[in-house]
């Protein structure tokens, strides 16, 4: 004889766990949104603050060139700053790993870097050697870093732009998701919750069916038998003592009767048709056919078809 299907996975059950995995779900949604919505505002903000910077690369340039002319030229840190300034200018067109920095993929910024990038290689090329300082034109880089400051200023608002455009568009797809979860939670708590606790109601009306027959009807039985019983010990006369037998097969016809309303009382399962049945009834036909547990069907020694592992 094959054994019945378990019964965590049988249809009683599938509404509850539909119920506790949506909610499962939804909180990993919530959760993976709002992380996403901080890397996206950090990285942002990371790419504002780089691209300030460079404005103040460009004028620390300037004024190391004006010392470098005039008093002490410290080489390397003008070699830094140069460097630091040319490296940026990649890192925020094209991205970097290490500082997490995502490729720009915003048209209009990238032209205005293409504007910046004849400045920037004329300021690269023409102070990235030591023995050229005193050659160059002042007037020159000074221009040049201008220009580049004026466009960078350019940039770092398309950049502040961007960031409140990104912010706005995070805000609505969790504004959008929040109304969704509470969507789904109040369907879930109509259709749902709400016939699961009118299952738990019917139970136990049905538990209270069974405990009158058991203390009214069941114990009169009983009670009738024991009193036949009684007499049936002290009767001598065999046709009465006979008679006293049928009384007793009587009382327990009615108690299988009895019995039999009691398992009949468990098993009721008429209810009015209400529009939350249909589609509880619906969820669960889903489930039973895309049932990744599903299990052939046998036959058990009560004739009948029933499904197992």
């Amino acid at each position: 004889m094959k054994i019945k299907k378990l019964k965590i996975f049988q249809k009683g059950f599938r509404a509850y766990y539909l119920l506790v995995i949506s909610i499962v779900l939804l909180t990993i949604a919530i959760q993976s949104m709002t992380q996403y919505s901080l890397n996206k505002q950090r990285a942002t903000a990371l790419s504002v603050n780089l691209a300030g910077k460079q404005r103040m690369f460009s004028q620390q340039l300037l004024n190391e060139l004006y010392s470098c002319r005039y008093h002490n030229c410290d080489y390397a840190e003008m070699r830094l700053i140069l460097t630091k300034l040319y490296q940026m200018n990649g890192f925020l067109q094209h991205g970097n790993e290490n500082l997490k920095i995502e490729p720009l993929d915003s048209p209009e910024i990238l032209r205005e870097f293409r504007r910046l990038e004849p400045h920037l290689e004329w300021l690269h090329s023409e102070l990235k050697h030591f023995k050229k300082f005193k050659s160059v034109s002042f007037n020159d880089v000074k221009y040049r870093v201008d220009r580049f400051a004026t466009i960078m200023d350019v940039i770092v608002g398309q950049f502040q732009t961007k960031a409140d455009d990104d912010i706005k568009t995070m805000m609505i797809i969790e504004l959008e998701l929040a109304i969704f979860s509470i969507v789904i939670i109040l369907f879930e708590i109509f259709f749902i919750v709400n016939p699961i606790i009118n299952r738990i109601v019917n139970q136990k009306k049905k538990l209270s069916e069974i405990a009158w027959h058991q203390s009214q009807v069941f114990n009169s039985h009983m009670k009738n038998i024991g009193d036949l019983q009684y007499v049936l010990k002290v009767e001598k006369k065999p046709e009465r003592q006979k008679e006293i037998y049928g009384f007793i097969s009587e009382e327990l016809e009615h108690l299988k009767k009895v019995s039999a309303d009691m398992i009949k009382s468990l098993e009721k399962t008429e209810e009015e048709a209400k529009p939350h049945h249909i589609v509880i009834q619906k969820v669960e036909n889903f489930l039973e056919k895309y049932n990744p547990l599903a299990t052939e069907k046998v036959l058990i020694d009560d004739g009948t078809a029933h499904s197992v592992k």
